[in-house]
């Protein structure tokens, strides 16, 4: 379980979808809205949305004027990979339990403002 809180104009994650993972995220404060590929859902404290491993790519974006706090819950099993389809960016869950990120065609990801 992960709490996370975030600002007016922030977003809680890049948009993006997991391979073994399901996710669950309770709302807590405020009305983030829930961005997947295909359509837009503002929530409200007190509803959840899950997410299945292979599913649609989805992220939550707070497009109000509050802060937005919610509940990120999922197992993170081995061998668990996101993809960001917005994104030049691919995650694998290496066997210490840590994320390690490259970019599609595999080279090491070093991030926005690296120097070339």
């Amino acid at each position: 379980m992960n709490p996370a809180r975030f600002a007016p104009g922030g977003e809680a994650a890049l948009l993006h979808t997991q391979s073994r993972q399901d996710g669950m995220i309770p709302v807590h404060e405020g009305e983030p809205t829930l961005v997947a590929e295909t359509d837009e859902t503002v929530l409200e404290p007190g509803m959840c949305v899950g997410f299945p491993a292979g599913g649609d790519a989805h992220h939550l974006v707070n497009r109000t004027w509050q802060d937005v706090v919610i509940l990120e819950i999922g197992d993170r099993p081995a061998g668990d990979s996101a993809t960001y389809p917005g994104d030049d960016l691919r995650a694998v869950m290496g066997e210490e339990g840590m994320w390690q990120f490259t970019n599609k065609d595999g080279t090491p990801y070093l991030g926005s403002g690296a120097a070339d």
